[in-house]
């Protein structure tokens, strides 16, 4: 199962740590606190198995980041997972729009977010 490789992209370093410290023992972890990093580090020669992303960045917003990892085929079958404080039926229309597979909340629930990506990962 550590062959599986999830990238975070959040510029926030609080939720990035939750997430590195719920996931390192499973998986391999790649972070980028920012959308423009994300973006590389997913269209690297060795792209990750799944991304999780948060919604609200600074310059690149999660929305903007999941059009164009879909619009490249290289990233395009990547599956997104989004985490947003707001997940009201707004914010699951544009994650739908925009390609998304699955949206979870913040706070982070672990047992929520450790389904979620074996869900994604099986």
């Amino acid at each position: 199962m550590a062959d599986k490789c999830i990238l975070i992209i959040d510029d926030s370093t609080e939720s990035i740590d939750i997430l590195v410290d719920l996931l390192k023992e499973t998986y391999k972890i790649k972070a980028a606190p920012n959308g423009k990093l994300g973006l590389k580090i997913a269209g690297s020669p060795s792209p990750p198995d799944l991304i999780i992303l948060d919604i609200v960045m600074p310059e690149m917003d999660g929305y903007e980041v999941c059009r164009e990892l879909k619009a490249n085929n290289s990233t395009s079958d990547i599956p997104v997972i989004f985490m947003s404080a707001t997940s009201d039926s707004d914010t699951i229309k544009k994650i739908d729009e925009v390609g998304g597979a699955d949206l979870f909340s913040k706070p982070i629930e672990p047992d929520t977010v450790t389904s979620m990506v074996k869900k994604y990962l099986s």
